[in-house]
């Protein structure tokens, strides 16, 4: 895996063409039309996917269908960046359909998050394309993005320059260490219980030396902590060269005590480590996020954490 280049994609330019992929679950078709309308209103056009509005059970299309529109929006030349639609469910499914060589032959902007945390890690160790963990058309842009987020959004995908430290919003509690030091590595990762869920198959992550991002929403401590514990006992958070965990949405137990708060089980389970452990940076189901580029070398220190490389090329 550590022997393929990393690729990155061309920067997003005004006027460029942003293809919207739904390759998990359906959207609102309100919301869905409503993110596409942001996006027009910044100035972009826009093509959709053929499944952008379909609906098979939980999924937007057939897993065929799904996976040709990824292969055919990568090797489209009139697409410049795409954009998922949402998360959900379904991404898993995909892994073995992609055209992993057509992929890095048509290298190009790709954002989302969830659900498509499967995605980022497959495409990214398996073609070395820079990908963007970031807001999607239906979850976030369809209720407008918050200045943060937007903001965020476009540093990542438009400068020529590394974003540089990765910050909380305004008026919110800055990230706290709960393991100091400092680290380099190249970012990994996404929403925890879909890097667990690919463990043991050929699409598992590969942390090695990496710094490891999480994120997750709606598990109670003890879930996390199950999860963590399984990342443990695979070796990859040993592997890893730091941590950060974000803010982590409706993820405190609503079990009277004795319980554990998830500070307390991210202590238990990375506090021992041997490496730095940031806690607490908005890049998750929440609102305001953080657009982070996978792939692209961050370090941790005094700074929190800061992305050192341009993650696009002009």
């Amino acid at each position: 895996m550590d022997t393929i280049p990393k690729l990155k994609p061309k920067r997003l330019y005004p006027g460029d063409t942003i293809g919207i992929l739904s390759p998990a679950s359906p959207g609102d078709s309100e919301m869905n039309m409503a993110g596409v309308k942001w996006l027009e209103e910044q100035g972009f056009r826009i093509e959709l996917g053929k499944t952008f509005d379909q609906i098979w059970g939980y999924l937007s299309g057939s897993d065929a269908q799904r996976a040709a529109d990824i292969n055919t929006m990568f090797a489209s030349p009139s697409i410049n960046a795409i954009i998922c639609l949402r998360g959900g469910y379904g991404t898993m499914r995909l892994l073995e359909l992609l055209d992993y060589p057509l992929i890095r032959s048509h290298p190009k902007i790709f954002v989302g998050y969830s659900d498509i945390t499967a995605l980022h890690t497959a495409i990214g160790q398996r073609t070395g394309l820079v990908t963007f963990h970031g807001p999607m058309i239906a979850s976030d842009m369809g209720k407008h993005l918050p200045d943060y987020t937007r903001d965020s959004f476009y540093r990542a995908l438009t400068s020529p320059w590394p974003i540089g430290p990765i910050t909380n919003p305004p008026l919110s509690p800055p990230p706290q260490f709960l393991v100091a030091g400092t680290a380099q590595g190249y970012l990994a990762g996404g929403n925890l219980s879909l890097i667990v869920a690919t463990l043991g198959t050929p699409f598992e992550i590969d942390t090695r030396g990496k710094i490891l991002c999480l994120e997750e929403i709606g598990e109670e401590p003890y879930r996390i902590d199950r999860m963590l514990t399984h990342l443990r006992l695979a070796g990859k958070l040993q592997d890893a060269a730091g941590i950060v965990f974000a803010v982590c949405a409706d993820c405190e137990t609503a079990d009277d005590p004795p319980n554990f708060t998830l500070q307390e089980v991210l202590q238990d389970r990375l506090g021992d480590l041997g490496k730095p452990v940031l806690y607490h940076l908005y890049f998750g189901h929440t609102a305001d996020k953080a657009t982070l580029p996978l792939g692209a070398m961050a370090m941790l220190g005094i700074n929190g954490l800061e992305v050192i490389e341009t993650a696009t090329i002009d």
